[in-house]
């Protein structure tokens, strides 16, 4: 059986960085990869000290967090950057469990850390890839690899949308290209308010944007589509002057066919889109009317 001083070094030793709180909730031990970690000594983290690593934006929810699973006495898992030894922030992925005496009296927590920065940028970036830098939605080539993916898994009802803004290049022209990216963003913020959870919306190009609809006929598409462009019009892009600058679009309504690839159903929107265009603008259109 091992005794303390073996536990202790087994625990020093380990890879992640070990801690343990009392039950006043306040930290009364850090094993030495913390310490080498943090740069620190015992003393200066201890009680609440450790704390002073935590990065500011973090501080208060991680607090909020750590009480309140402390009071409950209940496990906990949370994400916070935390501060090295050489002043860099790292993001810690930061665990803790409530510790019983074997007749069931509560002592306290013990929890691991572990350093997961490499996990959490590499995420980041990805996420950037996918992402229009102007509007912040799906990027086109992503929002083509979702739309591909309802295709393969076998979604046979698909409503998909081609929408472009009225008279955008009169709006650069007018009030000018940051202007015309406020309306580009306006416009994406409006939309993802219509759209329901599992609605894929993606910036195609230019002023135009693509949205699929699963598990929706060409009826409940055309519905869509009237319903933001009439949001939109209701919700004016309110300039730098203040002036209301009122945004319309016109859209173009299709639906997948079984077996056609996703170029072909895009096209067709497209087309649609185009007769809404030449037939007035600020309205929805399939190929059928």
């Amino acid at each position: 059986m091992l005794d303390l001083a073996e536990y202790k070094l087994i625990v020093d030793s380990s890879p992640n960085m070990i801690w343990r709180a009392g039950l006043d909730g306040a930290c009364n031990y850090f094993n030495q990869t913390w310490l080498a970690f943090t740069g620190r000594r015992m003393e200066q983290e201890t009680g609440t000290g450790w704390a002073e690593g935590v990065h500011p934006d973090d501080l208060d929810p991680c607090i909020t967090y750590y009480m309140d699973h402390f009071r409950r006495q209940v496990p906990f898992e949370m994400n916070y950057r935390l501060k090295r030894h050489d002043g860099r922030y790292r993001w810690i992925n930061y665990r803790g469990v409530p510790v019983f005496s074997a007749d069931g009296v509560f002592c306290g927590f013990i929890g691991s850390c572990m350093d997961i920065t490499e996990k959490v940028e590499g995420q980041a970036v990805r996420r950037m890839a996918e992402l229009d830098a102007v509007c912040g939605i799906l990027n086109r080539p992503y929002s083509y690899q979702l739309l591909d993916g309802l295709l393969h898994s076998g979604t046979y009802r698909l409503s998909l949308i081609m929408l472009d803004i009225d008279d955008f290049k009169l709006i650069n022209d007018r009030h000018g290209h940051l202007c015309g990216d406020d309306a580009l963003r306006h416009t994406a913020a409006v939309l993802q308010g219509t759209l329901r959870a599992g609605d894929v919306l993606g910036r195609f190009g230019g002023d135009e944007f693509i949205i699929g609809l699963p598990e929706t006929g060409i009826e409940g598409g055309v519905e869509a589509a009237e319903r933001f462009r009439e949001a939109l019009a209701a919700q004016p892009l309110i300039l730098s002057d203040g002036a209301a600058l009122v945004l319309t679009v016109s859209a173009g309504v299709d639906i997948y066919h079984p077996g056609e690839k996703l170029d072909e159903l895009v096209s067709r929107a497209d087309m649609a889109l185009y007769r809404a265009k030449e037939s007035g603008k600020n309205r929805v259109c399939t190929l059928e009317k």
